[in-house]
């Protein structure tokens, strides 16, 4: 009896132990089988055609970035179930306007801005660059749109002509640079917060030991946005033909003239001259087949979108010399980090790779940081100043926005290009730490105990700030302060003063910061990489590459298959993959800030709020 049951079991088991054999086998067959199918679909896919008069559609979605924090695989799940990656590339968007300015199939372009998120001016001036190096080549741009915001509007100043929508609008309200204060909320809490700054207009860190701006913070916030707001009329005033002071006056009775206009906006901006017709999708679509040709279907208008487009862009620089590209988009954090996150450690090892590469004669850092954590920014800087001593010359592209520790990772290349409206200087240093003895006894806890030493245990979040501690703190941050100032002099041949003078962490648009000798030159990447081939003495005979880490060969598969018939196949299907892509509720910046501190331990930083709205 015994016996019998036993083997009972034992056959039980066995008949458990095939049934689990067969289903993993018939599970790993059906994901070989359904990868075998993938790849067979990316083996099959094709580039389209560019057929004879067509227009390049430009419908980009999502914010202009430098560089895409999305990793390689979200973003190809996201194109192969027919969603938006949530970012545009602006090497990407130029890379597209340029080779369709050399290519004889495509006429004209209709960009269809509404739905871009610039973060600030910088990028959009680069686009715009390429949209006018279009135009050059005899080729027509045109916009239409349902509405747009004042950064959209820039970019499509640039076109022969803009197309507004009859229920559409344009709103243009300035620029502005508003801050959430955190002073009351932490005295509630019990917690206080310990700021060390050098500079007069430092006011980075004021929001967390202040409920509003300093009387210094508003003088220099309205000097450095009133530089960019010149900017802006004098950039769109030339485009369109529009006086600038006439559109300063316009602007600023925007409430009054849409009240006047029964509050149709669509109509103020064609007497205001800022669009050129009103025209529904529809008349469009006829104006587009007019001055080109029908599609297939004769519902649309011959042409080829971004997609399809940008992988013709694409090329191999075999046996050319290089001018090597990094970009360093983000905050500036320590150690390692991913794409859109500036790594002391990883974005000075791409630096360091371009300058060990054999066919790299020329470096361009592509700047657009408000700055981070000063050794990370300093590591960096090592990186540029070695490069430029091994003989390969560096230029720095600041984009929207190279301040504070931007501009230290920046100052030490041969030479430094800004736009007119890119946010650069905030030359300064602040250093931030929290205690919480205060909120710690609201709760019935108390600390106490004993030190080997005076400082011992000073930097524990549970005690008050020594006094001490504090002035050795703030000789720590005056010494970093002379550092940068010291550094920033010696790289421009200045005096200390001269610097210290302009620096105080004090911000500047790029225009400004030209007149005071901060950067060299106005000018967007195009014009750095040209400057840098030409101080390497490349002639005209060389390529560009990204210095970037490289994708594994399956993420590149994934993109690759994201980008061909794969795409299309999953989405006839019916397959819509989650959205991996989804941007989580942005904090308050001042917070972001924080989120790589360490507890018990300082922070020194050289960074700028500095954003426009």
């Amino acid at each position: 009896m015994t016996t019998q049951s036993s083997g009972g079991f034992w056959n039980g088991l066995r008949a458990v132990g095939r049934g689990i054999n067969i289903a993993r086998l018939v599970i790993i067959n059906l994901v070989f089988f359904f990868i075998l199918a993938l790849i067979l679909i990316a083996i099959g896919r094709s580039t389209p055609e560019v057929s004879p008069d067509s227009a390049l559609l430009l419908k980009p979605d999502g914010q202009l970035v430098e560089q895409y924090s999305i990793d390689p695989a979200s973003r190809a799940l996201a194109r192969m179930s027919g969603q938006e990656t949530g970012q545009v590339q602006v090497r990407d968007l130029v890379g597209v306007i340029d080779a369709a300015a050399r290519d004889n199939n495509i006429k004209r372009i209709l960009l269809e801005p509404d739905q871009l998120q610039p973060g600030g001016f910088g990028a959009l001036e680069e686009v715009g660059a390429a949209l006018d190096r279009f135009r050059a080549a005899g080729k027509q741009v045109f916009v239409w749109s349902a509405g747009m915001d004042q950064g959209q509007y820039l970019l499509a100043a640039h076109a022969d002509r803009i197309l507004l929508d009859p229920q559409g609008s344009l709103l243009i309200t300035g620029l502005s640079n508003y801050r959430s204060y955190y002073k009351d909320l932490l005295d509630k809490l019990g917690v206080q917060a310990h700021l060390f700054r050098v500079g007069q207009f430092k006011s980075a860190a004021e929001p967390f030991i202040q409920d509003a701006p300093s009387p210094a913070s508003i003088e220099a916030d309205k000097f450095w946005l009133g530089g960019l707001w010149d900017t802006w009329l004098a950039e769109v005033g030339k485009l369109r033909g529009i006086d600038p002071n006439a559109l300063r006056s316009d602007i600023d009775n925007f409430p009054a003239e849409i009240e006047a206009s029964s509050g149709d906006t669509a109509q103020l901006a064609l007497k205001l001259h800022l669009v050129d017709a009103l025209a529904t999708r529809e008349q469009m679509v006829k104006l587009m087949q007019k001055l080109g040709a029908p599609d297939d279907s004769g519902t649309g208008f011959r042409g080829i979108d971004m997609d399809g487009y940008l992988p013709r862009t694409q090329s191999l620089e075999f046996g050319k010399p290089l001018v090597a590209v990094v970009v360093a988009e983000g905050d500036i954090v320590a150690g390692k980090q991913p794409p859109g996150t500036i790594g002391g450690e990883s974005t000075a090892a791409l630096i360091r790779a371009a300058r060990a590469d054999r066919n790299v004669r020329a470096i361009v850092l592509r700047v657009n940081s408000p700055g981070g954590e000063v050794y990370a920014a300093e590591e960096i800087r090592r990186e540029v100043q070695l490069s430029r001593e091994a003989g390969k010359p560096v230029i720095v592209s600041m984009g929207d926005v190279a301040a504070s520790g931007g501009y230290w990772i920046s100052m030490n290349a041969d030479r430094i290009l800004a736009e007119p409206d890119t946010i650069t200087g905030s030359i300064g240093i602040f250093g931030l730490f929290f205690t919480a003895p205060d909120g710690l006894a609201k709760l019935g806890i108390h600390t106490d105990g004993v030190g080997t030493t005076p400082i011992a245990g000073a930097f524990d979040v549970r005690r008050p700030l020594d006094p001490n501690v504090g002035a050795m703190i703030q000789s720590v941050i005056e010494k970093g302060y002379r550092d940068f100032v010291g550094g920033v002099a010696q790289a421009r041949g200045r005096s200390f003063a001269d610097i210290d003078a302009i620096a105080q962490g004090r911000v500047w648009s790029g225009a400004q910061a030209l007149q005071r000798g901060l950067v060299d030159q106005l000018g967007g990447l195009h014009d750095a990489i040209k400057l840098a081939a030409a101080q390497a003495r490349l002639g005209e005979n060389y390529g560009v590459r990204y210095v970037e880490k490289p994708l594994t060969p399956f993420q590149r598969f994934l993109l690759n298959l994201g980008e061909g018939n794969g795409a299309r196949v999953l989405s006839a299907l019916g397959i819509r993959l989650p959205d991996f892509v989804a941007q989580l509720p942005k904090l308050a910046p001042e917070l972001q800030l924080l989120q790589h501190a360490q507890a018990g331990k300082p922070q020194v930083y050289a960074y700028c709020f500095c954003s426009v709205r």
